[in-house]
């Protein structure tokens, strides 16, 4: 049943730690690995490209290798990342005002 519901699938593609965090960083333009592992603070270079790989094989992020030296690789949202971006930005804004909501409950009960 999981495997068949969407949000078992939405899941499946920015479940774990670094997804939905790297999904954020990819949503206004296109950034070069060491920027994006420089933003991430505490992700290890094998970690990142582990979860960039999965994310492209999911079709939502894009890798372009440009033909330079030194090699320039960099990554981008694709049209269905940034359909899934709206989404994670829905929950995000759900978040923030569950946070807030909580917040207020704790100053009212002291």
């Amino acid at each position: 049943m999981r495997e068949t519901c969407g949000l078992g699938s939405a899941l499946n593609v920015i479940g774990g730690k670094w997804k939905a965090w790297i999904l954020w960083e990819l949503h206004a333009a296109p950034v070069r690995f060491g920027a994006l592992r420089r933003r991430l603070s505490g992700i290890s270079e094998k970690v990142l490209f582990e979860q960039l790989r999965e994310m492209e094989a999911a079709g939502i992020i894009h890798r372009e290798v440009f033909d330079q030296v030194p090699p320039r690789v960099e990554y981008s949202l694709t049209e269905t990342g940034a359909t899934l971006n709206e989404a994670v930005h829905a929950l995000t804004q759900w978040g923030e005002r569950h946070a807030a909501g909580l917040a207020a409950q704790r100053l009212a009960a002291e």
